[in-house]
């Protein structure tokens, strides 16, 4: 049966942050502009739905927050914002990615990153202040630390929703149940999608495709084979629908790769959460407290410093570390005077928890560790514990271990004040590092020879060689909507000089 045609000026493949930036870019030119979404209207929005909604970017002022968002005077009086001017960012995406990162696409993100978020703003999207996740009271004063002060209004689900919005404003129509199947040729040249839709064959043809429908974090024989043994096991926290398909239909027509295709964004996560993403529960299965307990393993031994750094340099590599644990699971153990500065999720109903009044008792309902070892652990740490140096959840306050291996470096707590809580973690893993490779002007996507490939761009978590082995927290809304509206821009404007 012959495909059905339809024509556009720009497709974009996917409906995340990124696609919905791409596709506003491309309308700013004038053209017609289609969005293919896999999932229906209910499951729409990629792994942007499931994200916490806080925005890593350069700002060096007050005045620089407020082209994003309000700040009143009294705001100002009462609060110290900090700063993470370009060098902070760069020296923060530097360390976590082990200096791999790409210094022209890291270029490009941090430079563009205020900018593209008072561009957002102008396409409708509303920032507010971070008071709930990294800020905190100081002597009266509120105190955001780990240089994210602002956040999405209603998180990734609400940034998904603004973006709907404008898209239905700008005139772009969107197709749900619409899986892009592969590339149609024209020579060399990209010249649309073949899809299908609701069970029939569409062909979208267009002048230029963005592609941004994610990794391929929920297939698991890709995880398996890019990953490793052991990644089938993981949870997926986000969309079911990234099953690489944009990455399979780019390498299949000579693209590029770039980037770390053997890492990936994974976090602790509840370790009885569903195999995918609930977008009743959004992020919140999620559990990145761990910096002021204890993670023990089903062996009842401590495996990572958990006070390395602020969890937002270090929760992206953790879920990795839990998976390579015995049973793919660890117990994140705390005690009562940590208790009020443990994150919202963990008050949330569906949850993995024990609580006793004593280590003995809670050593007991830990199902899977061995309790003895645990206690071991436990009465080790407590006593190596640098009681003389202050806690401050603000700042890395050194207060760390002597003497155990691994030292914990900062936020150490004696487990000493009952009652004590744990919360059972597995890995959940939310994008893959690995992409294409993208001239870092343009996004558009290049061949095996670096040759630039007419028609076809790329965004968002698609994008190869950004992140390697850690990531910083805040920076995939930001680098979505960046390389989204670098690469809708030149795709737009691509199509118009056709």
């Amino acid at each position: 049966m012959q495909a059905e045609i339809r024509e556009y000026d720009v497709v974009v493949v996917g409906k995340g942050n990124a696609a919905l930036c791409a596709a506003l870019a491309a309308a700013e030119h004038g053209g017609r502009v289609a969005v293919l979404e896999a999932a229906d209207e209910v499951e729409s929005g990629g792994n942007s739905r499931f994200a916490g909604g806080v925005m890593r970017f350069a700002y060096s002022s007050v005045e620089d927050l407020k082209q994003v968002t309000e700040v009143t005077d009294e705001d100002i009086a009462n609060s110290d914002f900090g700063t993470n001017t370009t060098d902070e960012f760069f020296d923060d995406l530097f360390r976590v990615t082990n200096f791999r990162t790409d210094p022209q696409l890291s270029e490009r993100l941090v430079r563009s990153s205020l900018e593209t978020m008072t561009w957002l703003r102008s396409k409708g999207v509303r920032f507010v202040l971070n008071y709930g996740r990294q800020s905190a009271l100081v002597d009266g004063k509120r105190k955001f630390f780990g240089r994210m002060p602002i956040e999405v209004s209603g998180g990734g689900a609400g940034l998904v929703q603004f973006l709907d919005k404008a898209a239905a404003k700008n005139g772009i129509e969107v197709f749900y149940k619409t899986r892009a199947k592969t590339l149609i040729m024209d020579g060399e040249r990209v010249a649309g999608i073949h899809a299908n839709m609701n069970g029939k064959s569409v062909d979208f043809i267009a002048k230029a495709v963005v592609l941004a429908c994610g990794g391929f974090e929920a297939n698991p024989e890709m995880r398996t084979r890019y990953l490793g043994k052991g990644w089938e096991l993981a949870k997926v926290r986000g969309s079911r629908f990234n099953q690489g398909d944009g990455l399979n239909m780019a390498i299949g027509a000579g693209a590029s790769v770039q980037g770390n295709w053997s890492g990936a964004h994974a976090t602790g996560w509840d370790m009885n959460a569903p195999d995918f993403g609930d977008i009743d529960i959004g992020d919140q299965f999620q559990k990145h407290s761990y910096i002021f307990g204890l993670l023990i393993n089903a062996d009842g031994k401590r495996f990572v410093d958990e006070g390395y750094d602020f969890h937002s340099f270090t929760y992206a590599q953790y879920g990795g570390e839990v998976l390579k644990q015995p049973g793919q699971f660890a117990w994140q153990v705390f005690d009562a005077k940590v208790a009020p500065y443990l994150r919202s999720e963990y008050r949330i109903k569906r949850i993995t928890k024990v609580s006793a009044n004593t280590l003995e008792e809670l050593a007991a309902k830990m199902e899977g560790v061995d309790a003895d070892a645990f206690l071991e652990t436990a009465h080790a740490f407590n006593a190596a514990v640098k009681s003389d140096v202050p806690f401050d959840r603000t700042i890395k306050d050194g207060r760390g271990t002597v003497g155990i291996t691994p030292a914990k470096s900062n936020w150490a707590q004696a487990l000493d004040t009952p009652p004590y809580d744990a919360y059972g973690t597995t890995c959940g893993i939310t994008f893959t590092f690995g992409g294409l490779r993208i001239n870092p002007d343009s996004g558009q996507v290049v061949d095996v020879h670096f040759n630039p490939i007419p028609g076809l761009y790329c965004a968002g978590e698609m994008v190869g060689g950004l992140f390697y082995f850690g990531y910083p927290s805040g920076t995939g809304l930001v680098s979505g909507a960046v390389f989204g509206r670098m690469a809708g821009s030149s795709a737009g404007q691509a199509a118009a000089d056709q």
